[in-house]
């Protein structure tokens, strides 16, 4: 499938996966440090941003995305930085295409299977009538009724668009993430990746754990793990300058 993406700046090329409900926006401030001396490609994952709303959504459909953008650029290797999903996407990757990678930076996202955890999300969006809603602040109230986390919301509220003058919808494909949560949370296959790999956790987050450490370090034997302390499962956004510290720094 065709990738809906986005490319600036100059030199060996990093893409960047964004995870489940997000999309290539949420990347757009801290990706122009990246790019001021690497080329950097902003992905929509499927179902997601501007990328086609399809009814299959499972990591090798993904890994294939990526592979066919890979190819359709040119580009021999590439670097690769994926958030939560977008860290499983990378990391299937990284096993089928092993030769295509240089690098590769997994932000809060561990190998295993995850239990659901998403349910309130889902309940809240599933509660927006598109059909009636005439205002931002409508859909805004019914999240605020099962979500009590502001910046949860406001997370969710960017992929809220006008599709006509009348008619607001999600830039996600809400009812397959939905069907296919399951899919998503499943755990990465048991091969191992010999890419240099750097893992990046928050402190508060519970997605890469202590006993997490060695799984990780048998499947990804050239790897690292890097906890950026006070902060959640979105590492970039909570403590960008460490976030950015790490990043630069392992790619150079």
């Amino acid at each position: 499938m065709k990738l809906h993406y986005r490319s600036f700046g100059e030199g060996k090329p990093v893409l960047i996966l964004h995870g489940l409900f997000g999309s290539s926006d949420n990347w757009q401030t801290l990706s122009k440090t990246i790019a001021e001396n690497r080329k950097v490609y902003l992905v929509d994952q499927r179902n997601h941003g501007h990328s086609a709303h399809v009814d299959e959504m499972n990591y090798d459909a993904m890994a294939e995305d990526l592979s066919e953008l890979v190819r359709d650029e040119g580009l021999k290797k590439v670097s690769l930085i994926g958030h939560s999903m977008g860290g499983k996407t990378a990391m299937y990757f990284a096993q089928r295409y092993p030769e295509k990678l240089d690098q590769l930076i997994v932000v809060d996202m561990g190998l295993k299977k995850y239990p659901p955890h998403h349910q309130v999300i889902f309940d809240a969006m599933l509660a927006v009538d598109l059909h009636s809603v005439k205002s931002r602040k409508e859909v805004e109230e019914t999240l605020r009724s099962y979500i009590q986390e502001p910046s949860v919301i406001q997370f969710l509220l960017k992929n809220l668009y006008w599709s006509d003058k009348e008619q607001l919808d999600w830039r996600f494909n809400l009812h397959v993430l939905y069907r296919e949560i399951e899919e998503i949370l499943q755990a990465l296959p048991s091969g191992v990746v010999e890419v240099p790999t750097l893992f990046i956790r928050g402190e508060r987050s519970n997605y890469i754990l202590d006993g997490d450490f060695e799984t990780i370090a048998r499947q990804f034997p050239d790897s690292k793990i890097i906890t950026i302390p006070n902060a959640g499962h979105w590492v970039h956004a909570e403590a960008p300058a460490l976030f950015l510290d790490a990043v630069m720094g392992f790619l150079k």
